[in-house]
C-alpha cells in the first residue's frame, strides 16, 4: 500500500496542495488595473461609443415626448413648461451617461468580468489593424445584419398574416342599449 510508505506520507500533503492550487486557480486569475482597462477602453473606442448612445437617446426621449403631447392644445405656459422639463430630461441623460459618471461603471465591469490576460489580449487585439477595420466597419455590419434579418422577417410575417386571416371570427351577440333603472320606493 502506497499510503504506509514513508515517502508517501510527505508527498501526500504536497500533493493535496498541488491539487488545491490547480483546482483553485481560476479563483486567483490576476485582476486587470485600471490602467490595463482604460487602454483596453481606449483601443475599443468605448468612449466615443458612448457619446454615440447619448444622440440615441435624446431622440427616443423627443419621440416619447412628443407621442405624450400629441394632438394636445397647450397654452405658451404650458409648452415652455414642457420645453423646459424635456431640456432637462437631456441634462440628466448627457450627465448619466457621462463618460466621466459611466468611466468607473465599465472598470467596475471589467474588472468583475475579465481577468488581466484576458484584458490584455483582447486590448491587442482592438490595437491590431484586424482590430481596428473591425471597429470600422461594425456599424455597416449592423446595418447590413439588420437590412437581412428585415428579409427574413418579411416572409414570415406574411405567412402568419396569411395564417390570421384563415382563423374563423364569429361575430359577438349583438348588444341591447342599457334599460333605464325604475325607480323602487
Amino acid at each position: 500500500m502506497i499510503a504506509s510508505s514513508p515517502n508517501a506520507a510527505r508527498l501526500l500533503p504536497r500533493l493535496f496542495v498541488i491539487v488545491a492550487l490547480a483546482v483553485a486557480a481560476p479563483a486567483f486569475a490576476a485582476e486587470p488595473s485600471d490602467a490595463d482597462i482604460d487602454r483596453l477602453l481606449k483601443a475599443s473606442r468605448a468612449e466615443s461609443l458612448l457619446a454615440g448612445v447619448v444622440p440615441q437617446m435624446e431622440a427616443v426621449q423627443q419621440q416619447e415626448f412628443d407621442k405624450h403631447f400629441a394632438g394636445k392644445e397647450m397654452t405658451e405656459e404650458q409648452k415652455t413648461e414642457v420645453a423646459r422639463i424635456q431640456a432637462k430630461t437631456q441634462e440628466i441623460v448627457r450627465r448619466a451617461l457621462s463618460w466621466e459618471e459611466m468611466r468607473p461603471v465599465y472598470l467596475d465591469v471589467y474588472k468583475k468580468t475579465y481577468t488581466r490576460d484576458d484584458v490584455r489580449a483582447i486590448t491587442k487585439f482592438y490595437e491590431s489593424a484586424a482590430g481596428q477595420r473591425m471597429l470600422d466597419k461594425n456599424p455597416a455590419l449592423m446595418q447590413n445584419i439588420m437590412s437581412a434579418v428585415q428579409q427574413k422577417m418579411v416572409p414570415m410575417l406574411e405567412e402568419l398574416q396569411g395564417e390570421i386571416k384563415n382563423i374563423p371570427v364569429t361575430p359577438p351577440p349583438p348588444v341591447s342599449p342599457p334599460q333605464k333603472r325604475r325607480r323602487t320606493r
